[in-house]
C-alpha cells in the first residue's frame, strides 16, 4: 500500500443535502481534505480559484453558470484542478462534453456513489486501484 497523500477536494453542487453527504464520506478518507463547498457556478468559480484545491467534485446543474461552464472556466488554460462530475444527468451527450472540456471522470449520483468513494482512496494513496 502507498503512502497516504494529502488530497485538497472542493465541491460545487447545489444540493445541500449531496454536499453533507459528500463531506460524511470524504472525511472517512484518511488523506482527504474539502477546503469548501459551493451551490451555483460563479462562487464555484471564484473559490476554486482562490483556494486551488487538487479536485473538484462538480455537478452539471447549478444556478448561474453550469458545471460544464465552471470546468471549461478552470481548466481554460490547461491546466487546473483533477474534475470529477458528479450528475443526476449522466447522459452520453453530457459526458462527451464533460470530457471533452477537461473532466478526468464521469460519474452518475445516482449509481456510482461507490465509485467516488473508491476514487478518493485511490488519489489518497490508501486503497489500491481496482480493475475497471
Amino acid at each position: 500500500m502507498s503512502a497516504v497523500r494529502n488530497i485538497k477536494v472542493f465541491l460545487a453542487d447545489d444540493s445541500i443535502v449531496l454536499r453533507e453527504r459528500l463531506l460524511e464520506m470524504l472525511a472517512e478518507i484518511p488523506g482527504v481534505e474539502v477546503l469548501g463547498c459551493a451551490g451555483d457556478g460563479l462562487h464555484a468559480i471564484n473559490c476554486i480559484r482562490e483556494l486551488k484545491p487538487d479536485a473538484v467534485v462538480l455537478d452539471i446543474q447549478m444556478p448561474c453558470g453550469t458545471g460544464l461552464d465552471v470546468l471549461k472556466n478552470i481548466k481554460r488554460d490547461g491546466s487546473g484542478p483533477l474534475v470529477i462530475v458528479f450528475t443526476n444527468f449522466p447522459y452520453p451527450q453530457y459526458r462527451r462534453r464533460a470530457m471533452e472540456s477537461g473532466a478526468e471522470f464521469f460519474f452518475d449520483k445516482t449509481t456510482e456513489f461507490e465509485k467516488l468513494r473508491e476514487l478518493f482512496g485511490q488519489l489518497a494513496g490508501n486503497l489500491e486501484p481496482q480493475p475497471h
